[in-house]
């Protein structure tokens, strides 16, 4: 399969992780890998949730290999990371439920084994200006990729790719916090999950390689209805075991503001490159 479409390019933004939590249960969730540039350069690095990553035991990230670059379908390399939860710097603000990792130490481990990595960035161009996130109508369309309820393509290694549409105006902050809502299928493992806006004929794209999909957001909590007929929102757990007995998921997802991911960058930036 040639990587010549927008879509194909998504199947390898992501990274599945793979834990053990401090109960000794697995789990599994999505990161994602972006490049930003900034005044020292262009870095990439792997963004996910933080509580996909505190409380942790051990974690791993699993990527596809590169051949003559080229993704080598099937061809798996799980980088395990020594004290998993250390490796990660956290968003400033502990209410905020991101964190990240540079993607160049691990870049190097893998070339230390005789291994490239395969990864299509996300580019932080992507991220809507203030214009673009007034403009959004009430109902847009989104796309995510990820690996809900651990599900994935183990032969290719490939995530899933899901549709939904916003349930809140993304031009709002959702309770007064740089969030929207989402209807879609959000499931355990979908934690961490990159979400897109698809415009079809709305403001035009930053760069024709990427058409009309503008970086939104990520897949941080989903809503779910207790046996008391109580709505509550929660973080998407790595594993079934997080999920509140007897509850209910109604296909809410509460997604992060890909403004807050911008936050997170510069943050990092501002404290390892001053």
């Amino acid at each position: 399969m040639d990587i010549d479409s927008t879509a194909k390019r998504l199947l390898f933004s992501t990274v599945r992780v793979d834990t053990v939590l401090d109960d000794g249960s697995e789990g599994s969730g999505t990161a994602f890998v972006l490049r930003h540039a900034h005044s020292r350069g262009v870095s990439d690095f792997v963004v996910t949730n933080r509580h996909l990553v505190e409380g942790v035991r051990r974690g791993g990230l699993v990527f596809t290999q590169s051949q003559q670059g080229r993704p080598a379908f099937g061809q798996r390399f799980q980088l395990n990371i020594d004290e998993f939860p250390a490796a990660w710097f956290l968003h400033p603000d502990p209410e905020v439920d991101l964190a990240l990792v540079p993607l160049s130490p691990l870049r190097q481990a893998a070339a230390e084994q005789g291994v490239e990595l395969y990864v299509e960035p996300i580019d932080t161009r992507l991220i809507p200006d203030a214009a673009t996130w007034d403009a959004f109508d009430a109902l847009e369309d989104v796309l995510f990729v990820g690996y809900p309820s651990g599900v994935w393509d183990q032969v290719n290694l490939m995530p899933i790719l899901r549709r939904g549409t916003t349930a809140t105006p993304a031009a709002l902050d959702f309770e007064g916090q740089a969030q929207f809502l989402i209807d879609a299928a959000v499931y355990p493992g979908s934690s961490g999950s990159p979400v897109f806006i698809e415009r079809r004929g709305g403001p035009a794209p930053r760069r024709e390689a990427t058409r009309d999909l503008l970086f939104a957001g990520v897949v941080a909590a989903v809503f779910f209805r207790e046996e008391a007929n109580q709505i509550v929102a929660a973080p998407v757990p790595a594993n079934n075991r997080g999920m509140v007995v007897g509850s209910e998921m109604i296909d809410l997802g509460l997604i992060i503001k890909s403004t807050a991911v911008r936050e997170l960058l510069d943050s990092y930036l501002r404290k390892w490159q001053a």
